[in-house]
């Protein structure tokens, strides 16, 4: 629903206007508590903002280790999928959330992605069908000098010829197995 809602206001709308607003009315990501505050005209560098509020303070009062990590986790999938055209089909395959100290105050978060690094990871993945690499970012205090968490993600990116392939392979697969 939200691809078919962003290619159609795509036609009106910048990218980057799109991303930001798009992101901020979803109902998914309103109740991460995070709020995307800037977006870069050609989408690589995304800044998130987690206000420290009653609906995601904790026990001890320092911010919700799910709500730090959840406000992180559709960015750079999104991200890529933007910045690569829909040639390529993206996953995020796992992630890691390693706590540094208790957040208490508001998060900050930069999703940066290189031209070098986006010409790297198409490159890979058109020469091999896909392509996994790890993207790790800093939550961090507004003047970047604290940084309560650190989140790694491994993302997959395969060409969409590839990628259908493997369905297909991985569906007959299943139904031999299932009449055998």
């Amino acid at each position: 629903m939200y691809k078919k809602i962003n290619l159609f206001l795509q036609k009106f709308i910048s990218k980057s206007t799109i991303y930001k607003y798009l992101f901020n009315l979803s109902p998914m990501y309103r109740r991460t508590c995070g709020r995307i505050i800037h977006v870069t005209d050609d989408l690589s560098c995304i800044t998130v903002r987690i206000r420290l509020s009653y609906k995601n303070i904790n026990y001890n009062g320092s911010m919700f280790g799910g709500s730090l990590f959840s406000a992180t986790d559709p960015i750079f999938m999104i991200q890529f999928n933007e910045l690569l055209g829909h040639k390529y089909v993206i996953w995020d395959k796992t992630a890691k959330i390693q706590f540094k100290r208790p957040a208490k105050e508001n998060v900050w978060i930069d999703f940066k992605v290189s031209g070098e690094e986006l010409q790297n990871v198409r490159e890979q993945a058109d020469e091999n069908g896909s392509y996994t690499f790890m993207k790790q970012v800093d939550l961090t205090n507004k003047c970047k000098t604290i940084v309560f968490a650190t989140v790694e993600k491994e993302i997959y990116v395969a060409t969409k010829e590839f990628y259908k392939k493997r369905q297909e392979e991985k569906k007959r697969a299943s139904e031999t197995k299932l009449y055998k």
